[in-house]
């Protein structure tokens, strides 16, 4: 009879073992639609008392990471540059040594993939800075062998040009010719003057490019690159050059790792996201973005829903292989508890919204303890709070922060000990998506009955797993009537009940029903 009972048991093991994991279990489901945990390592943690983050305090805070519930980090750049934001290097093959050695990231790498955590890095290839060793070269002289490095013209050439003012969703700049000193000459810069676009007509600048990108993946170990500024390898007017470009850069790194993730920043509207795809998988989902505050802003619920249903059929008419990189904040924009109106059940449900959509979210760092900050840049990236002053021995000091200060943010050592804080909602809430195959992986689908305005419900199914989500963009409590077959609550906030068909949304509720089997 023992005998008997084992082998059933043996069985019943078997059988579960080979369908996959078990319900409730948490799954990793990067990149396709996995989580990925942004930061800007200046304002993270510092390790060596200098002020300045680094990549051994990083190390000490990967279990932060893995506790989240995120599966991998994107670094703002780690790279050599004379400015704090780092987005106009000197040296492509090195670290800034203000965040610390080679030898202490590749530490830093091994340390996150023991938790199965991968790393994703900046790479900013449209421009170097000024002071890199190739635009030093560069202006030396006409017949440099550096000159076409980068794009250059006699001022009696563009003298129409030079003046005019150009602006565009990511640069607002007055000009984008500059004079580098000497009168004759100017060098385009897109963005600013102390960064120099490089002429990827010149093929040797391409193959430097490609060796760079292949000095990260092999050399060092890392998993993959978000690509700055991807619409403007080439200028605006020659967008079939940057689609060609993406799709050459993409084959030449799959060549050296064959899974290796790319995430472009095309900073525009899906038409002119879209046609990227098949160079760069994964791009960053702006509309997503603005939508959900614009949301809030008008409390029309489903606008959110039919932009990204929108989004997501257009890009399927383009390829089958992408993932959407949602975010609901980043390094540009306001911190998202500022552009909610400072309202905590507007930021607790904002990321629920996120966690409860189709894509691949970003979360920015700081935003799971409520951080603020506001322009300019310098203080949207504050620096995190990991304690109170007094006890916080990794806080950073490089800035002085306006905003997220003990008087207006609770620190993280506070917020885990407290049920109802920001931290423990953002854990709950990834936990959540991470244990359902539908929230992460499931297709979105739109509620069709009759909704009141602020009321935002759509279904996510996956194979034979289907859920119903609904969240209340209002401060009112509405109803709305659901399928028959949904009974089964599986998240809560902000007090929805259940009761037959028929769901009360209390102000900014959210609630997630899985169909009964």
């Amino acid at each position: 009879m023992k005998l008997q009972l084992g082998l059933f048991i043996s069985t019943l093991l078997l059988i579960w073992s080979c369908s996959g994991k078990g319900k409730n279990e948490v799954e990793n489901h990067w990149p396709h639609a996995g989580i990925t945990y942004e930061i800007f390592i200046q304002s993270f943690y510092d390790s060596d008392g200098d002020g300045i983050g680094d990549f051994n305090g990083v190390i000490k805070k990967l279990d932060h990471v893995k506790e989240l519930g995120a599966n991998a980090i994107w670094f703002m750049p780690i790279m050599p540059s004379p400015t704090y934001h780092k987005y106009d290097v000197t040296d492509y093959k090195a670290v800034h040594p203000d965040y610390g050695t080679m030898d202490d990231f590749k530490q830093l790498l091994e340390e996150a993939h023991k938790r199965d955590i991968k790393i994703v890095i900046d790479l900013i290839i449209n421009h170097t800075s000024t002071e890199h060793p190739w635009f030093l070269e560069s202006k030396k002289s006409r017949d440099n062998p550096y000159r076409d490095y980068y794009v250059w013209a006699q001022k009696d050439t563009i003298a129409d040009f030079i003046n005019k003012k150009t602006i565009t969703l990511d640069s607002d700049n007055i000009r984008q010719w500059h004079d580098p000193g000497f009168g004759q000459d100017y060098y385009y810069g897109f963005f600013w003057g102390g960064m120099p676009d490089l002429n990827f007509d010149n093929p040797k600048v391409r193959e430097e490019i490609y060796e760079i990108g292949r000095f990260w993946l092999e050399d060092i170990g890392v998993d993959g690159f978000r690509l700055d500024a991807a619409k403007h390898i080439f200028p605006d007017d020659r967008p079939e050059d940057n689609h060609a470009f993406w799709k050459e850069f993409r084959d030449r790194m799959t060549a050296i790792k064959s899974d290796i993730y790319l995430v472009g920043e095309v900073y525009d509207r899906k038409e002119i996201v879209a046609p990227y795809l098949p160079g760069l998988p994964a791009l960053f989902n702006f509309d997503f973005h603005y939508t959900l505050i614009e949301a809030y802003q008008k409390e029309d619920g489903m606008l959110l829903a039919k932009k990204q249903k929108e989004v997501l059929d257009f890009y399927l008419d383009i390829t089958k292989d992408f993932i959407d990189a949602t975010f609901s904040s980043n390094h540009d924009q306001p911190r998202l508890l500022n552009s909610l109106d400072e309202n905590p059940r507007k930021l607790k449900q904002a990321i629920n919204i996120l966690m409860t959509m189709p894509g691949a979210p970003y979360l920015y760092y700081g935003e799971e303890i409520g951080m603020l900050g506001q322009k300019p840049d310098e203080h949207i990236r504050e620096p995190f709070l990991w304690d109170i002053k007094a006890n916080d021995k990794g806080r950073t000091s490089w800035i002085e922060p306006q905003y997220s200060i003990d008087e207006t943010v609770t620190p993280l050592a506070i917020q885990k000990s407290m049920s109802t804080s920001y931290f423990n909602h953002y854990k709950e809430i990834i936990r959540l998506r991470n244990t359902n195959r539908a929230l992460a992986l499931g297709n979105l689908e739109l509620y069709e009955g009759t909704l009141p305005d602020p009321i935002m419900a759509f279904f996510r199914n996956h194979k034979d797993q289907k859920v119903f989500v609904a969240h209340n963009l209002s401060d009112i409590t509405h109803h709305i009537v659901i399928p028959e077959d949904y009974h089964e609550v599986i998240y809560k906030y902000g007090s929805p009940e259940l009761e037959k068909n028929t769901i009360t949304l209390p102000a900014y509720a959210s609630i997630v029903i899985e169909k009964e089997d």
